[in-house]
């Protein structure tokens, strides 16, 4: 198992993360993020709110098996899967436990995520022990109907206000994954663009490409 500081420093240079979606998945969950991580996710992110814990840590575990060799494992919001999992990190929303109190309950045995939507909420999320944001929504998505995304802006004001990584969620697809990290984010948070392909290893190749793509200009 990774030393904490070696999970750190996997997530802080990663540039595609994979949230998790069973329903979407065609070939079932754990298929299909191995496939994703061969074609260059670095991260996963379970994150199934339908579940109960022991379903959770159950799928934790097929995860780790399957995909883990080659990707950080992030459980999203449940700190006790993450723990028992043996996960490299656990995301926390606006509902899940403070960054300041899960800090206090692990010290350095996982890294925290932070999920924001704003710039004050970001440089709160910083100061609290945060080691890296997930900012959105960048774009319209199928999670959020109606909403049409806060844009490319939203992650260079993050960005120049903060110094932790900052990834990018919220409808980002091949076409516009290179916007995003020209605007500053150290990389993407995908789920459909990903896991609704029916082919989830070349669609993560995709992503990668165009990352790669956006380096460049």
């Amino acid at each position: 198992m990774a030393r904490p500081n070696a999970r750190l420093e996997l997530i802080r240079s990663s540039r595609l993360h994979l949230v998790t979606d069973r329903q979407l998945c065609q070939g079932g969950l754990p298929a299909a993020a191995a496939a994703a991580v061969r074609g260059g996710v670095d991260v996963v992110h379970l994150r199934e709110p339908g579940l109960d814990a022991h379903d959770i840590l159950r799928l934790a575990l097929a995860l780790r098996e399957s995909a883990g060799v080659g990707a950080a494992l992030v459980i999203n919001d449940r700190l006790d899967v993450a723990l028992a999992a043996g996960a490299d990190a656990v995301q926390l929303g606006g509902r899940s436990l403070p960054v300041t109190a899960v800090r206090a309950l692990v010290g350095p045995r996982l890294a925290i995520g932070a999920s924001v939507h704003g710039v004050e909420e970001a440089v709160r999320a910083e100061q609290a022990g945060a080691d890296y944001l997930v900012l959105g929504t960048i774009y319209p998505s199928r999670s959020h109907p109606g909403f049409a995304g806060s844009g490319p802006s939203l992650v260079r004001e993050v960005a120049a206000r903060v110094s932790i990584p900052v990834f990018a969620i919220g409808g980002i697809v091949a076409e516009n994954i290179a916007e995003v990290i020209g605007a500053g984010a150290q990389g993407a948070v995908v789920v459909s663009a990903i896991l609704a392909d029916a082919d989830p290893g070349e669609a993560a190749r995709r992503l990668r490409r165009a990352i790669e793509g956006g380096e460049k200009q």
